[in-house]
């Protein structure tokens, strides 16, 4: 393992984890890695990545607690805390065809992303040649950043060569939208009740990481879609420590609890 001074910077990312009711409970969508990816591949994750440099665009159309009060909430100053909001719901959309957005004063009007138009726009944001700024100043759409919710913020051990600190956050499903499989990073996303999710992956069914696992079960005890809005959170930077526990080595969360490190 290298020393702590070689420990790689970690690369500041955002995921979200989207939620809708589903009978009396809600279910959370998750995406499976395809096999080739340099990072948790055969995984499933939340859709999200790396903050990209424009995402702290200023003139980013926007409703919602401004960049000040997110940066309150998320421990960061104004222009990270803009990113990241930006990075959570551009990544989103790249990823899943769900974009959190509404024409200003509107937010019931069901957007329609599933066209040829919008296609080019998602593409153009995954290979970098458009910005959000300008497909939401385009279309004359504003980010709602009201319509995500803070809710955790982990960092990846020291020892690893690729680290990320990643702001975890919820997100409903906005009416009238549906999630896509649209390729690239992924080749399965599904809809799970998050109350299974720990017992699948534990059965090895469904491999993931700690905070993958963690952040479901802490959302399934809150129970309803309500109860997500109710909690209270506090974000503090969870870093956790790679050791051998019993022989095996083991992922140790700084509250104690361990997990296996995924193969």
């Amino acid at each position: 393992m290298p020393e702590p001074s070689a420990a790689a910077v970690p690369r500041p990312a955002a995921t979200v984890m989207l939620l809708r009711s589903a009978g009396e409970g809600m279910e959370v969508l998750l995406m499976r890695r395809v096999r080739s990816m340099g990072f948790a591949p055969g995984a499933y994750v939340f859709p999200g990545g790396g903050v990209d440099a424009r995402d702290a665009d200023g003139d980013l159309p926007w409703t919602g607690p401004d960049p000040q009060e997110w940066a309150d909430v998320l421990g960061t100053d104004v222009r990270q805390a803009r990113a990241l909001v930006c990075a959570a719901v551009r990544e989103t959309f790249e990823e899943t065809g769900v974009l959190l957005a509404s024409e200003p004063g509107d937010e019931d009007v069901t957007l329609d992303t599933d066209s040829e138009e919008w296609e080019r726009d998602r593409i153009g944001l995954v290979d970098r040649s458009r910005s959000f700024t300008e497909v939401l100043s385009r279309r004359g759409l504003v980010l709602r950043s009201e319509w995500l919710r803070a809710w955790s913020r982990w960092i990846t051990p020291a020892v690893e060569k690729r680290r990320y600190d990643t702001w975890f956050f919820t997100a409903e499903l906005p009416p009238g939208q549906a999630s896509r499989d649209v390729g690239g990073e992924a080749d399965l996303t599904l809809w799970i009740d998050p109350a299974r999710v720990e017992g699948e992956w534990r059965a090895g069914r469904m491999p993931m990481l700690p905070p993958t696992v963690a952040n479901c079960v802490q959302v399934a005890e809150c129970g309803t879609l309500s109860g997500v809005r109710r909690e209270k959170r506090d974000i503090v930077a969870i870093e956790p420590e790679i050791r051998r526990v019993d022989g095996q080595v083991r992922v140790v969360l700084p509250d104690g609890i361990d997990y296996p490190l995924p193969g």
